[in-house]
């Protein structure tokens, strides 16, 4: 098992950065590929980025390409989403996720066995 807590979010205005962070324990969570999703009120839950085991791999949703940022740190367990320039559309519950078995992953959701609790962002205009 791995658990995943998120962290960082918060109301900002439009322009701002955020900086997610998501710690996880448990399974060897640095064999694992992680991503970060979003949901906004109404609005199925889509990708907004995935980095892979090591962090060679990176890919982002054409929606964040450019303004959000990747990485982790194997030793201390953690991923962290960083977010410039931020957007009222970005609005949402962001979560955490792990997949225990592809690296790199994949932007289907189902494809991760492991979630956090998320983290509200809310971006006014």
């Amino acid at each position: 098992q791995v658990q995943l807590e998120e962290s960082g979010g918060g109301l900002v205005q439009a322009g701002a950065s955020l900086r997610l962070s998501c710690a996880a324990s448990g399974r060897t969570s640095s064999r694992l590929a992680m991503a970060w999703f979003r949901q906004a009120p109404g609005k199925e839950r889509e990708f907004v980025a995935t980095i892979s085991r090591i962090g060679v791999f990176r890919g982002y949703a054409d929606s964040v390409k450019g303004r959000f940022i990747a990485s982790r740190d194997n030793n201390k367990n953690t991923v962290v989403l960083q977010m410039n320039s931020l957007k009222p559309e970005d609005t949402a519950v962001y979560y955490c996720a792990a997949d225990p078995d592809r690296d790199p992953s994949t932007t289907n959701p189902a494809h991760y066995a492991y979630w956090g609790q998320g983290t509200q962002v809310t971006v006014s205009s």
